[in-house]
């Protein structure tokens, strides 16, 4: 448990290094105000993945789990989800100081001689209000999500009982209104992509719109918001058409698992084809050459700030998605032990996994890819 929260406290320190950079590009260029917004609006998005690994340590924790004995020992369940919150908070300070003390390192504010890329070397001192703000921010976001996701009345779904008659899981009411987020986000990219560069095809709308970088950026975020909102029911989807007609032992364990568990692993696994789809999305626009690091002289390629926030984000969705799959297999070990008592073979069980995995990373992968080429398509042109 104490590695997660290490974690935790790198992926915090990674975010506010990215904050602290968009503050100082901020104070060195005070002309480029579009410029700065457009960084710290991208910074939402190592933003929200910290919180989501976070969300994941803390739902792993087995305080968590063990509410019964810890309502025995006088924490209840607000008290608890409060404890929860807290650790995040104290994990993610702890993250943000470390961030804070490389990047004045590597600035040059410390006392010592700047030793950072030329993209980190201040010309002027950074507010300490404003300091201030960005690095609470990464505690606050962190917590509030930890705390809605713990919070009383929000459990996890109820592990099935073998012995129980057998019951219908209930359908994750986000998949249209995922649909439809992704859908309109994908209609502003293409709005947008008319207004960024000189070969403008499409017919200008009227109503002020957002337009050029802004708007395709907007619109990713919306695609992405939209992808993490379904998740949970395309998984769910997945697993009802899995267990659908004549189906064996095999695929209707493996489809009723699904079903079981697309709201505990459905929200990690959206966060995570929303990453994979904008990593694919630039390697579409920009081609291999972004991924380059330092480039010579490409304004395509990627920088050392990308490049960390790239990896930032894809290294906290990727281990929420495991912690998320270890998680499930916690709350599923009643059910197959039980299975294991009367006698089912463990070869099946085997087998139901393997098949539920390769299913649901066929399924969401074509749905990743998908959107991944419309979202790249009218910026490419």
């Amino acid at each position: 448990m104490q590695l997660r929260r290490l974690l935790v406290v790198m992926a915090a320190a990674g975010t506010a290094f990215l904050l602290l950079a968009t503050l100082g590009h901020a104070v060195d260029t005070p002309r480029d105000t579009a410029g700065s917004v457009l960084r710290l609006a991208w910074c939402l998005v190592p933003l929200a993945a910290t919180a989501q690994l976070a969300v994941a340590v803390a739902r792993t924790d087995p305080a968590a789990r063990l509410r019964e004995g810890m309502s025995a020992a006088g924490l209840g369940p607000v008290r608890l989800t409060l404890t929860a919150a807290a650790s995040t908070v104290l994990a993610c300070a702890l993250g943000c100081v470390l961030g804070l003390l490389v990047f004045l390192r590597l600035r040059g504010g410390l006392g010592g001689t700047p030793v950072g890329p030329e993209a980190l070397l201040g010309r002027f001192p950074l507010p300490y209000g404003a300091v201030g703000v960005l690095l609470a921010a990464v505690p606050v976001v962190a917590a509030v999500a930890t705390a809605l996701s713990l919070r009383p009345g929000r459990n996890e779904p109820s592990t099935p009982c073998a012995d129980a008659p057998p019951r219908t899981p209930g359908t994750p009411a986000g998949l249209p209104w995922g649909i439809a987020l992704t859908a309109a986000g994908l209609a502003l990219e293409v709005y947008a992509s008319g207004h960024t560069g000189p070969g403008a095809r499409l017919l200008p709308l009227p109503g002020g719109l957002v337009t050029g970088e802004a708007g395709a950026l907007t619109g990713w975020l919306l695609s992405a918001a939209g992808l993490v909102l379904a998740a949970p029911g395309l998984v769910h989807l997945t697993g009802r058409v899995l267990g659908t007609g004549r189906s064996g032992a095999v695929r209707l364990l493996a489809g009723r698992v699904l079903q079981e568990e697309s709201r505990r692993v459905g929200r990690p696994l959206g966060v995570l084809m929303a990453a994979a789809s904008g990593g694919y999305a630039g390697y579409v626009v920009y081609g291999p050459g972004a991924f380059a690091l330092d480039g010579p002289g490409s304004h395509a390629s990627f920088g050392p700030l990308t490049a960390l926030g790239a990896g930032l984000v894809l290294a906290c969705t990727a281990l929420s998605v495991l912690l998320a799959a270890a998680e499930s297999r916690t709350a599923r070990a009643a059910t197959t032990e039980a299975l294991r008592r009367i006698g089912t073979p463990a070869g099946l069980l085997r087998r139901a996994a393997a098949l539920r995995a390769s299913v649901l990373v066929v399924a969401l992968a074509a749905v990743t890819g998908g959107v991944a080429h419309l979202a790249a398509g009218p910026l490419t042109g």
